[in-house]
């Protein structure tokens, strides 16, 4: 049995789908689990949330699994933007009124420390390319006014793969600051070790609407161990660890993760994302194995979109190395949106980002889709 008949649903072998870096199809078994939490409720009512909290337990297991951490605390949240914000609202910004990220940021960071900056907190922005002299130029910008560093390991508009970020970590951890690393280009499409990167002490998020599958409203914070920091913006579903661990100041929080939890969210979403991860499992769907297909894939829309020997003023493929290339191809393009707009009507699904085209393959892609996808751009 093909890949792709386990994605049935999203009909993805009559589609040529490539925005996987963007919102892979949901295999068949998520349809199921989805039915089952409507089941729950109507079954269970309100009592409906143990069950619930047995599936966020099983999502938290995934993105241990993914992220490497065994024993981590992983929070949960519908969007990283409510699991940021919940973090910056925990930093020292009065004693430390500097935030340190780069220029090549998802918009929820770029958005939001824009906004601060508004309000008087020095954002210095460090520019992501070159990639090889990134880590270092971000670590020599740390200082002891610094409260926090956000920076991802992949970048979202090119895919190149960050290196060196246990430099920044260690930089952020001589003059006592949090670190942030935002994976979600990074998770699942190419192996994830917080160990083996150096990233044992930092903040993680991200999510489960790419590579993972998992479709919304299924992001973690990767909390890293020891954390006292007291978002003031919370949740009272922290008070639940927290009657567990009486406080003496105030408002009281949970430990680990709890102390960044949320209140009342539709669990749906974590029946989903279970059992897709049990999916994952099943089919062998590792990280490594994961990264090989697309390798493969990437590399193949790479071989072949340069086989039409194109206007380079038109399109042509961002300089990155193969090694150092995550989980979609860029072309940069004279103008990316109207090019993608021309795909979508000969039914590619590619997307753009400013003046970059996003090629995105997943696992139960054939081949000959993507040979089929490219020779569109001849059309």
């Amino acid at each position: 049995m093909s890949l792709a008949s386990h994605y049935s649903r999203f009909r993805v072998s009559e589609r040529l789908l490539l925005t996987g870096h963007s919102h892979q199809a949901w295999p068949d078994v998520s349809f199921d689990a989805q039915q089952r939490a409507w089941l729950d409720a109507a079954e269970l009512v309100d009592d409906k949330w143990t069950r619930a909290a047995e599936q966020a337990a099983l999502v938290q297991a995934g993105f241990r699994r993914l992220l490497g951490d065994a024993d981590g605390d992983i929070a949960l949240g519908q969007n990283t933007h409510e699991l940021v914000t919940r973090l910056l609202s925990a930093l020292p910004l009065r004693d430390r009124p500097k935030v340190i990220t780069s220029d090549g940021e998802f918009h929820t960071v770029r958005r939001q420390l824009d906004r601060l900056a508004e309000e008087a907190i020095a954002v210095v922005k460090v520019a992501a390319r070159p990639c090889d002299t990134f880590a270092e130029r971000m670590a020599a910008t740390v200082d002891d006014r610094t409260a926090c560093v956000l920076v991802s390991s992949v970048l979202y508009e090119t895919a190149e793969i960050v290196p060196a970020l246990d430099v920044v970590a260690r930089a952020c951890d001589r003059h006592g600051v949090a670190l942030l690393v935002d994976a979600y280009h990074h998770l699942n499409v190419v192996p994830f070790d917080l160990q083996r990167l150096g990233l044992a002490g930092a903040f993680v998020t991200g999510g489960g609407y790419k590579y993972c599958q998992l479709g919304e409203g299924n992001c973690f914070l990767r909390i890293p161990p020891g954390c006292q920091l007291r978002p003031v913006l919370t949740g009272w579903f922290s008070e639940f660890a927290a009657r567990a661990h009486p406080g003496t100041r105030g408002v009281e929080y949970g430990a680990g993760a709890a102390r960044f939890a949320g209140a009342t969210y539709d669990p749906v979403s974590h029946y989903r994302a279970a059992s897709v991860f049990a999916f994952h499992v099943e089919q062998q769907l590792t990280p490594e194995r994961l990264r090989d297909i697309s390798r493969h894939q990437v590399g193949m829309l790479r071989r072949e979109f340069e086989s039409l020997d194109l206007d380079p003023a038109m399109a042509h493929v961002e300089p990155i190395s193969d090694g150092r290339r995550a989980g979609f191809l860029a072309l940069r393009c004279a103008d990316a949106a109207a090019l993608s707009q021309r795909l979508r009507l000969r039914g590619v699904h590619t997307d753009s980002r400013g003046a970059l085209l996003r090629l995105g393959p997943a696992p139960y892609l054939r081949d000959d889709q993507l040979r089929e996808a490219v020779r569109t751009f001849r059309a």
